[in-house]
């Protein structure tokens, strides 16, 4: 069931479960928070607004952020039998889907991505699936190389035609998924009608991904957590904090999500390249981006690439980017450039 109230004080939230400090104060002259949250997306959402009361008072918005919500996710969930996304997945091969406004966002960025970074693809699904990490999945063996080559052969974005028309499909059997760009493309909508309403101080927060804007009370800048990668199953620990600014802010990583198999491990994060989990140093990757829906494909493509990759990719396109990774003698640590200031 979705809440909201006023509350003042302080309030503790881990990224990826998210910490923040906020405090207010009890003038009515001074700004007041107003929170929100709720499930959408197979997760929840969270949402911090400062303003002065009159201007929290004159607004409604829990219905608007629900019905926004709501729409997003009848376009892209793949759990929802009639929705946007599962209707093109059932698409016969060089027909042409008119599509809505959102989607064609979240796809239009995504192959943008996907192009970009050769280690985003929307349309490897089947190839998690195959892997057994897809919803509902149960590892039972290895694929053979000559599955993995077979599927491999059957994915990627240059399989999509995005025209003004719509978008079809070169490939028969073509799927989209957009779990690694749909939950900040909706943390996007959500700043966006939030600022349509004048507020500017605010937190958005959808299953770990977040976006930040202006400032808490007593003009303090928000600071976010980035969590330790190497701490004990079950506990979380804070490895740095960050002042991210008015941006998007993404983490990925390959240490929470993974199976062993005959010796093995094998983690969720996919090279779409050559159908393999990702066996390399990087464990964790952070990045700032204006976009939430950006800088969440960032990070599942920039852990996929590797620690030196990465770094390059982040070097040569000027991004602020937070690399974690290990070595023999423990975790090593890279900042890009441009993410120095955040620090």
């Amino acid at each position: 069931m979705n809440r909201v109230f006023h509350r003042q004080g302080m309030i503790a939230i881990f990224f990826l479960t998210l910490t923040l400090l906020i405090s207010g104060c009890g003038q009515n002259d001074e700004p007041q928070e107003l929170y929100l949250e709720g499930k959408t997306m197979g997760t929840t959402y969270h949402i911090k607004v400062f303003a002065k009361q009159q201007k929290l008072d004159s607004l409604n918005l829990l219905p608007e952020v629900t019905l926004l919500l709501k729409d997003i996710n009848q376009s892209m969930s793949t759990y929802i039998d009639d929705s946007e996304i599962n209707t093109f997945n059932r698409l016969p091969t060089g027909q042409v889907m008119p599509i809505s406004r959102d989607f064609r966002a979240v796809v239009s960025e995504s192959i943008r991505l996907g192009e970009s970074t050769k280690t985003l693809d929307v349309t490897m699904g089947p190839l998690i699936d195959l892997w057994g990490f897809g919803p509902d999945k149960k590892p039972t063996k290895r694929p053979t190389d000559e599955e993995l080559a077979a599927m491999v052969a059957q994915i990627g974005v240059d399989k999509l035609i995005l025209t003004e028309q719509g978008l079809a499909k070169t490939v028969a059997g073509l799927e989209l998924s957009f779990s690694s760009t749909a939950k900040g493309y909706g943390i996007d909508k959500v700043a966006e009608l939030l600022e349509s309403h004048d507020l500017t101080d605010y937190m958005v927060e959808i299953g770990g991904e977040l976006r930040v804007s202006g400032k808490k009370p007593n003009d303090q800048d928000w600071r976010i957590a980035i969590e330790q990668p190497d701490a004990e199953p079950g506990v979380r620990k804070v490895h740095r904090v960050l002042a991210p600014g008015n941006n998007g802010i993404a983490t990925s990583g390959d240490y929470r999500i993974y199976y062993e198999m005959d010796g093995i491990t094998y983690s969720h994060l996919i090279d779409p390249a050559t159908g393999m989990p990702s066996r390399h140093d990087l464990v964790s990757v952070t990045v700032l981006h204006p976009s939430a829906m950006t800088a969440d494909g960032l990070a599942t493509a920039l852990t996929v690439m590797g620690m030196d990759k990465a770094k390059a990719y982040a070097e040569k396109n000027d991004l602020p980017v937070y690399l974690i990774g290990k070595s023999k003698d423990g975790l090593v640590t890279y900042s890009s450039p441009a993410f120095k200031p955040y620090l």
